[in-house]
């Protein structure tokens, strides 16, 4: 019916909540029966603190300089020129290539962590057709926007060997296993067809 119409509830007029039983236990531990005397809060349109300055640091305001004499003096960076800023610069500012050379670095440092911890042989590239298992290196992703299962686990192979290529992975050989996206491993397996890995072991960081 057009009478019945939602109630409008906001901090000012608050909808009226559902009256509880009396046969309810509830009612007898709500918060009115342990403090009734709390002083109710202000109203939502007479708060006084919107936009209001409540800590600041310093008195000047893009303070000048000036000094007397010297003029033929001309200011030189100290240092380095690598290490000083001489034009505005993006803090907290990251490049896509930069954070690639990163993770390339880290897949690299943790693969040699791998081999010298596992005593294991140079890796091979994941993206090649191998009938003998081979050991890959690479970090794990999934192929799609959703949850990782077992059927959607992919190797991103490293740069130096793999040129970054993916490649699904085949782990119904694995007894058991743990894997989350972005997770740097090393894989044995054989990649018959060039197109999937069949994983006969992993080794973990």
């Amino acid at each position: 019916q057009a009478s019945q119409k939602r109630s409008n509830s906001t901090p000012e007029n608050p909808r009226p909540k559902r009256t509880l039983s009396s046969r309810s236990p509830y009612a007898l531990f709500s918060p009115n029966s342990f403090s009734p005397s709390v002083t109710p809060s202000q109203k939502y349109t007479a708060r006084g603190s919107r936009g209001e300055v409540v800590a600041s640091f310093g008195s000047v305001q893009g303070p000048s300089w000036s000094g007397r004499g010297g003029r033929g003096c001309t200011p030189k960076l100290f240092g380095s020129p690598e290490e000083n800023l001489t034009k505005s610069y993006k803090f907290m500012f990251q490049k896509a290539l930069d954070i690639r050379e990163a993770l390339c670095w880290r897949i690299e440092e943790l693969g040699d962590a791998l081999k010298n911890h596992h005593h294991l042989e140079d890796f091979a590239s994941a993206l090649l057709p191998a009938q003998e298992p081979v050991t890959v290196l690479g970090q794990i992703g999934c192929d799609s926007n959703g949850k990782l299962n077992a059927k959607s686990v992919v190797l991103e192979g490293d740069r130096e060997r793999s040129s970054g290529g993916q490649i699904p992975l085949d782990l119904s050989e694995l007894k058991e296993y743990s894997l989350f996206p972005g997770q740097i491993v090393a894989l044995e397996g054989t990649n018959s067809t060039g197109k999937k890995m069949v994983v006969s072991k992993l080794y973990e960081v």
